[in-house]
């Protein structure tokens, strides 16, 4: 049987769709956590204030240091709590046959990477009106449509439910281009799972989508925040299962082999089995 390739950390990561890729976001906070660790220390933006004080992170600045780490071959388990697809009724209303070719096509639709450009820009055609995208309204869904591992879970929102508490749709659409960023520079380096296969390759970081909700009461949330603690539970439970020995089994949920074909698109939310 193939063993697990050990991770030199686990990175939780609650992210942010708010504002602009630059915008400093105090509702994005990332934290790390060593292999057999009891503990996870929280991450802290490079940027600091007059008064030396370190900065809430920018979306841009978190996929800088992103590509840093892995650029030096620290090999990481990394769960960002936003979608990295959409449903397979997407596909198919616009012909999309891959993952990568879903990437190319959402990031000119969406370029939501661009400095100075929030998600409500493409969602109400002002990004349109200056030149910058594509009319409003021709890569959407219906908030009624899920991915099957949103419908494997409890309370996981669609993609496209936008303006609700709780709704993932901002994150998701304000991150995939970041996806897509990271693997055009450090794609050789990086396995983002399932998309790249169920199985984990030596010598490769693996970026994986996670729900926080599933793992967030584990832990006393003590002095953080909810965002927070979301990140810091995430680090933790990677870590945790890691020391367990039970990492491997939520590398491979028990699907069939169509339900696999549809996730190799849709994407899997870590932790869901």
């Amino acid at each position: 049987m193939t063993r697990l390739p050990p991770f030199d950390g686990f990175i939780g990561i609650d992210y942010s769709g708010a504002q602009t890729p630059t915008s400093r976001l105090p509702g994005l906070q990332v934290y790390a956590a060593a292999p057999g660790g009891a503990e996870a220390e929280r991450w802290s933006s490079p940027a600091r204030a007059n008064n030396g004080r370190a900065l809430h992170w920018t979306r841009r600045e978190l996929a800088e240091r992103l590509r840093g780490e892995v650029r030096r071959g620290t090999r990481l388990l990394v769960g960002i709590d936003h979608g990295f697809s959409m449903p397979m009724a997407y596909f198919d209303r616009y012909g999309l046959r891959s993952w990568p070719a879903f990437l190319d096509d959402f990031v000119t639709h969406w370029p939501t990477h661009e400095d100075h450009e929030y998600v409500d820009f493409v969602r109400d055609g002002s990004m349109h009106r200056r030149g910058r995208a594509p009319p409003p309204g021709q890569r959407v869904g219906r908030n009624d449509e899920f991915r099957l591992t949103e419908r494997w879970s409890s309370s996981a929102k669609s993609v496209f439910l936008f303006d609700v508490q709780g709704s993932v749709a901002k994150s998701t659409h304000a991150g995939i281009p970041w996806l897509k960023w990271l693997r055009d520079e450090v794609g050789h380096m990086l396995h983002f799972w399932p998309f790249d296969g169920w199985a984990v390759p030596q010598g490769k970081s693996v970026i994986a989508e996670v729900y926080p909700s599933l793992f967030r009461h584990r832990y006393p949330r003590e002095q953080r925040s909810p965002d927070e603690q979301d990140a810091y539970a995430t680090a933790r439970w990677m870590a945790d299962m890691a020391t367990r020995g039970a990492l491997d089994g939520y590398f491979k949920p028990p699907l069939t082999p169509a339900e696999r074909a549809g996730a190799e698109l849709e994407g899997w939310i870590f932790g869901i089995c």
